[in-house]
């Protein structure tokens, strides 16, 4: 069960960096991140009503349910998209795949859990590995203006994002709420918080009518976010926010892959030795001692 949960999270975020890219044009990337995820709690919302899904919960508990979606369904994905106006994607890559070093203490801080030795060392071996496959980027990198605010933004993304992972690690493990309701909340109120980012920043809300936007965004809802999110979370729930985010190592890989067949990605030796590093790295996480 864990391993398919695993697969299944690492093929859908790694699939989707392809469907982003029919994203990108006409509507301001913020945007559709409004779209993505307004559309994503709509499903949620429906399903949970077809199923008499249990949907009333304290407060309290609606106010964890904010922090995971205002943290891991919105602030994330703002920050990311506005970091990467200044950095190449395997830059932003390599920024985001720390969330695996900063899932493991938090987890370990949150939950008084000793640092497992294996997590540690695949997680090691997993930053290395990220960091060979785009070794060109990160070594043309310089410390300009542009380049810090990038790295500045797209950290501060990593950071949100790996708390919101982390809250609803405690969601689930200490207030014992369900994933799918958590899920369902937790993107309505990170829905309603992106679209409140936007509106401050001055977007458009402008919408593609074409059908690879139409299509893209159909398929970053229903199976990036719904079943994607619903999967890893689960994971989560199952063995840690610090074994599960390794995920978020191996799923740059799967976009490789999908590069290298439909848009000509380029493989050096230094690719192939850190794709060689994460995989090793993936064995050592989800390997128990």
């Amino acid at each position: 069960m864990d391993l398919s949960l695993y697969t299944l999270t690492v093929l859908l975020w790694g699939t989707s960096w392809l469907a982003i890219k029919f994203q990108l044009g006409v509507v301001a990337p913020e945007v559709s991140v409004v779209y993505r995820f307004a559309l994503a709690a709509a499903i949620m919302l429906g399903f949970c009503l077809l199923a008499r899904r249990r949907l009333a919960f304290s407060l309290a508990d609606h106010g964890f349910m904010a922090l995971q979606g205002v943290c891991l369904f919105s602030t994330n994905y703002f920050l990311i998209y506005l970091g990467s106006q200044y950095l190449t994607t395997g830059l932003v890559a390599v920024a985001f795949s720390t969330i695996v070093v900063m899932n493991i203490l938090g987890h370990s801080l949150l939950f008084r859990a000793a640092l497992r030795p294996r997590v540690v060392l695949g997680a090691a071996f997993g930053l290395g590995g990220i960091t060979l496959v785009f070794w060109p980027e990160v070594a043309a990198f310089d410390l300009s203006r542009r380049g810090t605010l990038g790295l500045v933004l797209s950290l501060a993304g990593t950071v949100s994002a790996s708390l919101g992972m982390l809250t609803s690690a405690w969601n689930q493990s200490r207030r014992a709420l369900p994933v799918i309701q958590s899920n369902t909340y937790g993107m309505l109120y990170g829905g309603i918080f992106v679209t409140f980012l936007t509106l401050l920043r001055g977007s458009p809300f402008a919408f593609d009518p074409a059908w690879p936007y139409v299509l893209s965004l159909l398929y970053l809802a229903v199976f990036a976010t719904v079943v994607g999110f619903w999967s890893y979370l689960t994971l989560i729930g199952r063995i840690g926010a610090d074994r599960a985010a390794y995920a978020t190592v191996l799923f740059p890989v799967v976009a490789l892959a999908l590069s290298t067949w439909f848009e000509g990605f380029q493989w050096t030796l230094f690719a192939a030795l850190g794709v060689g590093l994460v995989l090793f790295g993936n064995v050592l996480i989800l390997t128990r001692n």
